[in-house]
């Protein structure tokens, strides 16, 4: 089993920024990807940004490209997802999500329960 605890969220306005935190513990040797999603209110939850644990490699999502940058301390066991440039579409409770596989929403077999984040105008 792998826990997952989000901190960081908060309420700011737009042109801020936000870094948010995900301490991982319990077996996580065998997770291959983590990755921050977001849901906002009546929308599907999708995949902001997601890093391979063994290459390193990142994926984000178009509408944050430039503007989040996701990255992992090792020694800490922590994935962090820095904002900013942030807009009231960001508005949305963000969620830190492992797998042993893909970073797909299928695939993620372990969640946070969430950090909110609201970007008021």
């Amino acid at each position: 089993q792998v826990q997952l605890v989000e901190s960081g969220g908060d309420s700011v306005q737009a042109g801020g920024s936000l870094r948010l935190s995900c301490a991982a513990s319990g077996y996580t040797v065998n997770v291959a990807c983590m990755a921050w999603f977001r849901q906002a209110p009546g929308k599907e939850r999708e995949r902001v940004a997601a890093i391979y644990t063994r290459s390193g490699a990142k994926l984000y999502a178009d509408s944050v490209k430039g503007r989040f940058t996701i990255s992992r301390d090792n020694a800490k066991n922590t994935l962090y997802l820095q904002m900013s440039s942030l807009q009231p579409d960001d508005t949305a409770m963000y969620y830190c999500a492992a797998s042993v596989r893909y970073c797909n929403l299928n695939d993620v077999g372990y969640w946070g329960k969430g950090t909110l984040v609201t970007i008021s105008s």
